[in-house]
């Protein structure tokens, strides 16, 4: 996984900062999101993996793609085909996301609390982790009674658990020591 990882950050790179001089950021988002879709297919990986040679496969995921490749998505597309690389289509869009959540300074986080937050809890929230991290947050909630009371926030590699079940997990800790 890291391997294709590796292999598509320079693609995706190239690409986000194609469409950032573009102004299309979105556009292109969705034309990598297709194609990552398209080169998923069972038979469409058949054909990549060496079925036929790479000029037709090439024409055969353009053509299947149609209308939701503009002529600088099947640019990208006819490179990554050449170097034989369009298997690693959804973790250039996965890298391509990365790179646009970072340029708009936007960041998901997950909440998990014990019950479901309220409109108003959430926005009070949402404002609070705008102020402490310095970008747009997107919360994405979760409830689990597990967590007893409180919430747990993930964003990144940060993680506040201002849950009662951290909390005695922390204190047994504690006394144990």
């Amino acid at each position: 996984m890291s391997e294709l990882t590796t292999v598509a950050r320079p693609y995706a790179k190239a690409a986000f900062d194609y469409a950032v001089e573009a102004k299309a950021v979105d556009s292109w988002l969705e034309m990598l999101v297709f194609a990552a879709e398209v080169s998923q297919n069972e038979t469409m990986q058949t054909y990549l993996s060496g079925g036929v040679s790479v000029e037709q496969a090439t024409d055969l995921f353009i053509n299947v793609c149609g209308e939701q490749l503009d002529s600088n998505g099947q640019n990208f597309i006819k490179v990554l085909a050449e170097n034989e690389r369009l298997l690693v289509l959804p973790q250039v869009v996965t890298q391509f996301s990365e790179l646009k959540a970072e340029f708009e300074k936007e960041v998901t986080v997950d909440v998990t609390s014990a019950v479901e937050l309220s409109a108003e809890q959430q926005t009070t929230l949402s404002a609070a982790l705008e102020k402490r991290l310095a970008r747009k947050v997107k919360l994405n909630c979760v409830v689990d009674t597990n967590v007893v009371s409180g919430l747990v926030i993930k964003a990144g590699d940060m993680v506040i658990d201002g849950s009662v079940r951290g909390k005695l997990n922390r204190l047994a800790s504690t006394i144990q020591s």
